[in-house]
């Protein structure tokens, strides 16, 4: 059997070899790859096998196992065409220690060209200083890059700086293990290229037990830091102030009421002091809704059901203005399931919640947009005149309204009034599809004045 990746050799050498020794051997195959030379030692069992040395292709090491594995008679010849001079035999019975180190460590036969030298260890060294400062450099424009671009937004509580700082590490995390992964890749595809006329295999690494336990260690130590990391930091945003203010949040869809207890005052705008903890009480009064500002960063959910209460705890420690979004999907308005929040001084919120506590008091119209928030009625009817789920409030009273039978009714207090407990028995044309969404059990829940306090607030809305 002849080994060669390069054609000549073979081909060559097979005509030869037949010139030479006619009937009295047989050539039973040629092989141009390792594996296929290998397996044809196995399937063919040839009683020489002639390999052409030059050839890059065959691992001297892995040949030399599987020669060496074996119990049957066989003999291997290595010929190199470019150095001449005579071939080395070797006999797999006979085969010496040795013998077998000189196969490993044979230099070229003759006066062929020297391999190419592994480059010494101060030149490996000298390589990955260089590349260790690329994936420095690169890390911290990656991170900067991360940083200046916003994915954030303001900083809005005490327990977002914690969550922030994990997220800048997280941020280094990735900027580190881009640029080690880039750098070494592209370095790879410039210095270990095949380059022009080059047609052997690469250099055969069977495995690094070294490199293998460092890839699994590294990784492992890193999951662990960063589950203690987010733990401490989950720990840190739950930190009880035993004088936190209490306000009560339901969600519903698609709407947000917020009640403080022991005010009689509930509105469907978050009003908050700055620098005071917050203790939220959340619930649903339908599917389940996910409590959320994203300044402040942590979110909650509320659940359906008196007895599936969540609680959530901020600190705002910045004035201005945001929004409370819904994080779970809860149907089809979710998306503009919003409401908002203001963050004030402690003086300017007393003041606040005097003036609610005095309009909710004394004024029905204030009393029944309590309700209508409370309750829901804004997230389908608008006061501005858009259409949402039902018909707007905004100029109702008093107005003719068609319905879907085709009849026409004057919008008095007794059409409110009976649309507000029966919602399906005068059904506004053009709603019909959006009937059912409205509940049927306000004539439960409400009182006359309730009711009467919806007619007046609806009846405001000129």
């Amino acid at each position: 059997m002849i080994a060669s990746a390069n054609p000549l050799f073979g081909k060559g050498l097979q005509k030869i070899f037949i010139e030479r020794w006619g009937k009295q051997a047989v050539v039973v195959g040629l092989t141009s790859s390792m594996a296929e030379t290998l397996a044809a030692m196995e399937s063919l069992q040839p009683d020489l096998v002639i390999v052409d040395y030059d050839d890059k292709i065959l691992n001297r090491a892995e040949f030399l196992n599987h020669f060496m594995a074996g119990d049957r008679p066989m003999q291997v010849m290595l010929v190199s065409l470019r150095g001449g001079g005579a071939a080395v035999v070797y006999d797999r019975q006979a085969l010496t220690p040795s013998e077998a180190e000189d196969w490993l460590n044979l230099p070229n036969i003759a006066h062929a060209p020297a391999e190419k030298q592994i480059p010494p260890r101060r030149n490996e060294m000298r390589r990955f200083v260089f590349l260790g400062i690329l994936v420095i450099l690169l890390s911290i424009l990656v991170y900067a890059g991360l940083v200046n671009a916003r994915i954030l937004p303001v900083e809005a509580s005490l327990q977002a700086v914690p969550i922030d700082w994990f997220f800048h590490f997280h941020f280094a995390a990735i900027a580190f293990l881009f640029s080690l992964i880039f750098v070494f890749m592209v370095y790879s595809m410039i210095a270990f290229r095949r380059r022009p006329g080059e047609t052997g295999d690469g250099r055969h690494i069977s495995g690094n037990t070294r490199l293998e336990l460092t890839w699994t260690i590294i990784p492992l130590i890193t999951v662990l830091a960063v589950a203690t990391i987010g733990a401490q930091n989950l720990a840190e945003t739950r930190q009880i102030d035993p004088q936190a203010m209490v306000v009560n949040v339901t969600g519903g869809q698609w709407f947000w009421s917020f009640e403080y207890p022991g005010t009689g005052v509930t509105s469907s705008t978050l009003y908050l002091p700055v620098n005071k903890q917050i203790l939220f009480r959340l619930t649903s009064k339908d599917v389940i809704h996910s409590f959320w500002v994203p300044e402040f960063r942590i979110k909650q959910d509320a659940l359906p059901g008196a007895n599936l209460v969540r609680e959530l705890r901020l600190t705002p420690d910045q004035t201005g203005k945001f929004k409370v979004r819904c994080a779970e999907m809860c149907g089809v308005s979710h998306a503009y399931m919003e409401s908002l929040v203001v963050v004030v001084s402690q003086t300017e919120f007393s003041a606040w919640l005097q003036q609610q506590q005095a309009a909710a008091s004394k004024d029905p119209v204030a009393r029944g947009q309590v309700l209508a928030t409370v309750n829901g009625c804004l997230s389908c009817h608008s006061t501005d005149g858009t259409i949402k789920i039902g018909p707007s409030f905004k100029g109702l009273y008093g107005s003719q309204v068609i319905l879907s039978d085709g009849s026409t009714r004057t919008a008095d207090e007794n059409y409110i009034k009976t649309s507000i407990i029966d919602p399906r028995f005068q059904i506004v044309k053009g709603f019909e599809s959006k009937a059912n969404v409205m509940p049927t059990d306000f004539g439960k829940k409400l009182n006359d004045q309730q009711i009467q306090d919806l007619v007046e607030f609806i009846r405001s809305l000129r």
